[in-house]
C-alpha cells in the first residue's frame, strides 16, 4: 500500500530536525512513517522475511535481489500507528554502488544473518559498519539495529543463539531475535520490535531536545523583534 504523507501545513515554518519531528508526530498520536532496512549476506532471507511480513507468502524459488526493493506495511504497536516502509537491499558486493546511497535517513536497520551459515554471521561486523559509514550514523551503538538469526527451521545451524546474543551485547546490546520466513517464525515480532526501538529512540531526543528548550518571548518586552 502506498505510503502516506505525514503533515502539512500553509504557512513555511522552520524546518524541523526529522528525528525531531518523528517523535513529535508520535506522541501527537500521528500516523509515523519509518524506514527500515534489511542489510546482511544475500541468501540470507531478507526478501523472504519482508514478503512474508507484507504479503502473508513464502517463496520457496525466489530470485535475489538485484540492488534494492521496497514495500510498505501499516501496523499498530503499542497504541501508535506506523506506516512502515521496509527495504531489501541486495547482499552481493557487485550490487554495493546500488544499495549504499539507499542508506541514508534509515530510522533502523535489521543486520540479517542464516543460522545455517557461519560466515553470513561473522559478516554482520562488516554490514553494520558499511551502514553506519553510508547512513552517516555518528553513534553506532545508540542507533535503533535489531539483528535477526534467520532460517531457525534448518535442522543443521552452524550458530548458536548463546553465541548470536553475545555478538549482539559486544556490540551495543542489541535486540535479537530468531526467526523463519518460511514457517512465518517471529516475522511479525521481529518488524514490531525493530519500530519499538525506533520509538524509544524518537522518545529519548524529544525528553531531551524539549528539556533544553529556551523560551525566546518570556523576557522579550513588547514590540520588540530580532529584526
Amino acid at each position: 500500500m502506498p505510503a502516506r504523507s505525514i503533515g502539512s501545513s500553509s504557512s513555511s515554518p522552520a524546518p524541523v530536525p526529522r528525528k525531531l519531528a518523528a517523535a513529535r508526530a508520535t506522541m501527537s498520536g500521528k500516523s509515523l512513517l519509518l524506514k527500515v532496512l534489511l542489510l546482511g549476506d544475500g541468501g540470507v532471507g531478507k526478501s523472504s522475511l519482508m514478503n512474508r511480513y507484507v504479503t502473508h507468502k513464502f517463496d520457496s524459488q525466489a530470485f535475489h535481489t538485484i540492488g534494492v526493493e521496497f514495500l510498505n506495511q501499516d501496523l499498530e504497536v503499542d497504541g501508535r500507528l506506523v506506516t512502515l516502509q521496509i527495504w531489501d537491499t541486495a547482499g552481493q558486493e557487485r550490487f554495493k554502488s546500488l544499495r549504499t546511497p539507499f542508506y541514508r535517513g534509515a530510522d533502523c536497520c535489521l543486520l540479517t544473518f542464516s543460522v545455517d551459515d557461519r560466515q553470513s554471521f561473522e559478516n554482520l561486523g562488516h554490514w553494520q559498519k558499511e551502514f553506519a559509514c553510508y547512513a552517516n550514523v555518528k553513534d553506532p551503538e545508540h542507533f535503533p539495529f535489531v539483528v535477526l538469526g534467520n532460517k531457525v527451521d534448518k535442522a543443521e545451524r552452524q550458530v548458536a543463539a548463546e553465541e548470536a546474543r553475545a555478538w549482539c551485547l559486544a556490540h551495543g546490546d542489541y535486540p535479537y531475535l530468531e526467526t523463519s520466513a518460511k514457517d512465518d517464525t517471529n516475522v511479525v515480532v521481529a518488524f514490531e520490535e525493530a519500530v519499538r526501538q525506533v520509538l524509544a529512540s524518537e522518545e529519548q531526543l524529544e525528553h531531551c531536545v524539549l528539556g533544553r528548550t529556551v523560551d525566546l518571548y518570556h523576557n522579550a518586552k513588547p514590540g520588540s523583534s530580532c529584526c
